[in-house]
C-alpha cells in the first residue's frame, strides 16, 4: 500500500468538464507516471470546491493551493516548480500567495476561505463516484443510526422539527413540520419528491451538491421516506443538468448494489424505491405542484391550492416536496442531533445557508456560511469585493423572483427573519452583484422579460400582467417613459401578487417594488430625459 505525500484533487462539475478537466487529468498522470512519480501524489476526482469560472481547477493538499485555468502545457511547470522544489507557480494560483513559506490560512481569501460545511462537508473531499471513498468518509451513518436505534417514524420526525430546519428552497417552511403532516394525512401510499428542477437564474448550487455527494440525498430521501412512510421517491431534475443525472444515476444503482435502496435495506425489512425524472426546462415546474403535474405526464401548470401536496400531491396520494439542500442537512442533523445543529446559525432560522455569488465580483461560485451572515461579509470577503476596483451599486438576492438591495442595506443578516425585516427575502440564495455601472431599469427590464417568457399562461393576472409590465419598462428603458409609470408598474405588480394562482405571477412585485423603491432616483431620471 503506497503512502503519498501529496494528493492533487480535480473538482469535476459542467464548468470544469467543458473546459477540458479530463485532458488535464490524463496529461498529469501521464507526466507522473514519467517522472516515476505515482506512488509518491495520487491523483483524485472531487466534487466542485465551489469556485466557478475559472477553468480547470487543481488543488494541491496538504498545501491546499487552489490552481485555475489550468491547461495541459501548463502541468510539466506546476509538477517541477511546485511538486519538486516547492515553488508556488504564482501566475495560476489563487490569491496571489508569493511563496510556499507564506502562512498559506492566513492568505486564504475569497471562496478558498475556511467555511462550516454541513450541506457540502464531503463535495468537494471525496470521489463522489466512488462508494466506498464516500462510504469511508461516514455517507449513510444517519441511516443506520435510525435502524441501530430503533428510531420510531414519530421521533425522526420530532428530531428534525427540534432541529428548526426550514427549507431552503426559498419558502423557509419548517422541514419537520412538512413531514409530520405528509405522514399524518389519510392513505397508505405516500411519496417524497426532490426538487431538483433549479430553475432560477443565477442559481446553480443544487447542481453542485448533486455533483458532488450524490449519495447525500439518496440517504437523505431513505430517511425522509421512513419518517412519512413513502415507499417510492423520485429526484425531478432540470433537463439540462446532464452530469448531475449522470452521478446521480449511478449513485443510485450503487447504493442499490450495497442493499442501501430496495426492498429489505441493511436488512432491515425497510422498502424504499428511488428513481429520476427529468424535467423540460420549463421555470414554472420549480414550483411543486407544476413540478408534480409534470412528474405525471401532463403540462406543467401549477394546481390551484389547498389541497396541498401533503395530503393530496403525486397521484393524489400524500406527498412531500423537499428542496435540494434542504435534504442535504438531514443525515447532519440525524448523526448529530438537533441541538448539535441549533447552534450554527441564529435562533429562529439555525443551520448553514448555501449562496451563490456571481455578477461584478472578483471570485464568482459557491459558499456555505452560517445563517445570519452579513450581506457585506459575503460579497465582500467570500466573493473577494467588486471586480475591478468598481463601487458597490446592487445586489439582487434570490434569483429573478427576488429584492434589489442598495448600499444602506449592505449589513444586513443573510436568514429569513431579518431579510423579512428589510424587505427582502433569502429566496434560492442568489446573490448576484452590480457595480457603479450598472442600470437598474435594464436590469429589472431583464427580469421583466423573463417572467413574460416564463408564465404558463394559465391565469389571468400573471399572463397579461407580465406583458404589460414588460411593455412599461421597456418603454422607460428606451427613452419613452411616462411621469405615471412607476406607479403604474407597482399597481400591477401588486394586483399580480394578490390575483395570481402561483409563486410566478405573485413574485414579481419584489424586484420592481424593490429597484422602484431603493433606485427611484433612476427611474425618475430616465423618464425625465424623456419628457424633454
Amino acid at each position: 500500500m503506497s503512502i503519498y505525500r501529496t494528493h492533487i484533487l480535480l473538482p469535476i462539475d459542467e464548468g470544469t468538464v467543458l473546459a477540458g478537466v479530463f485532458q488535464v487529468k490524463r496529461r498529469l498522470e501521464r507526466e507522473l507516471q514519467s517522472r516515476k512519480m505515482q506512488n509518491e501524489i495520487k491523483v483524485l476526482e472531487s466534487g466542485s470546491v465551489g469556485i466557478v469560472g475559472k477553468g480547470v481547477i487543481l488543488t494541491v493538499f496538504p498545501d491546499r493551493m487552489y490552481y485555475f485555468q489550468v491547461k495541459e502545457n501548463d502541468i510539466a511547470r506546476i509538477i517541477e516548480e511546485h511538486l519538486l522544489k516547492g515553488r508556488i507557480v504564482a501566475d495560476l494560483a489563487h490569491g496571489h500567495v508569493a511563496d510556499m513559506t507564506a502562512d498559506l490560512t492566513a492568505a486564504r481569501v475569497g471562496l478558498t476561505r475556511e467555511q462550516r460545511r454541513v450541506v457540502l462537508d464531503k463535495a468537494w473531499a471525496v470521489d463522489p463516484q466512488n462508494i466506498n471513498e464516500v462510504l469511508a468518509a461516514g455517507a449513510y451513518r444517519a441511516l443506520e443510526k435510525i435502524f441501530s436505534d430503533k428510531l420510531s417514524p414519530e421521533q425522526v420526525i420530532e428530531e428534525v422539527k427540534r432541529s428548526g430546519l426550514r427549507g431552503r428552497g426559498g419558502a423557509g417552511f419548517p422541514t419537520g413540520m412538512k413531514w409530520e403532516f405528509t405522514r399524518q394525512a389519510a392513505g397508505a401510499e405516500k411519496y417524497i419528491i426532490c426538487n431538483a428542477d433549479e430553475g432560477e437564474p443565477g442559481t446553480f448550487k443544487d447542481r453542485l451538491i448533486l455533483e458532488g455527494d450524490p449519495h447525500k440525498l439518496i440517504e437523505a430521501m431513505t430517511i425522509a421516506a421512513f419518517a412519512i412512510g413513502a415507499g417510492r421517491g423520485y429526484v425531478y431534475i432540470r433537463g439540462e443538468y446532464g452530469l448531475s443525472i449522470e452521478r446521480m444515476q449511478k449513485a443510485i444503482d450503487q447504493a442499490r448494489e450495497f442493499n442501501l435502496l430496495g426492498k429489505n435495506i441493511l436488512e432491515t425489512g425497510f422498502a424504499f424505491e428511488l428513481e429520476i425524472k427529468k424535467g423540460a426546462g420549463a421555470y414554472i415546474c420549480g414550483e411543486e405542484t407544476a413540478l408534480i403535474e409534470s412528474l405525471e405526464g401532463k403540462r406543467g401548470n401549477p394546481r390551484v391550492k389547498p389541497p396541498y401536496p401533503v395530503s393530496k400531491g403525486l397521484w393524489q396520494k400524500p406527498t412531500a416536496v423537499n428542496n435540494v439542500e434542504t435534504l442535504a442537512n438531514i443525515p447532519a442533523i440525524i448523526s448529530n442531533g438537533a441541538g448539535w445543529f441549533r447552534k450554527i446559525g441564529t435562533e429562529k432560522c439555525p443551520g448553514t445557508k448555501v449562496f451563490t455569488i456571481l455578477g461584478h465580483v472578483e471570485y464568482p461560485g459557491l459558499i456555505e456560511t452560517d445563517m445570519g451572515t452579513p450581506l457585506r461579509e459575503i460579497i465582500f470577503s467570500f466573493g473577494g469585493g467588486i471586480k475591478g476596483g468598481k463601487k458597490f451599486k446592487a445586489a439582487l438576492l434570490g434569483g429573478a423572483a427576488g429584492v434589489f438591495l442598495s448600499e444602506p442595506l449592505l449589513d444586513v443578516k443573510m436568514d429569513f427573519e431579518n431579510l423579512k425585516e428589510s424587505k427582502a427575502v433569502l429566496g434560492s440564495g442568489a446573490v448576484l452583484v452590480m457595480n457603479e455601472d450598472t442600470s437598474i431599469v435594464d436590469m429589472l427590464f431583464s427580469i421583466a422579460k423573463f417572467f413574460a417568457h416564463e408564465s404558463c399562461g394559465q391565469c389571468a393576472p400573471c399572463r397579461i400582467g407580465t406583458r404589460q409590465i414588460l411593455n412599461i419598462v421597456y418603454r422607460i428603458r428606451r427613452g419613452a417613459g411616462k411621469k405615471g409609470d412607476p406607479q403604474t408598474l407597482l399597481h400591477l405588480a401588486e394586483t399580480m401578487f394578490k390575483s395570481s394562482l402561483c409563486p410566478l405571477g405573485q413574485s414579481l412585485v419584489m424586484p420592481v417594488k424593490s429597484a422602484l423603491e431603493n433606485f427611484k432616483d433612476e427611474f425618475a431620471l430616465a423618464i425625465s430625459q424623456s419628457e424633454k
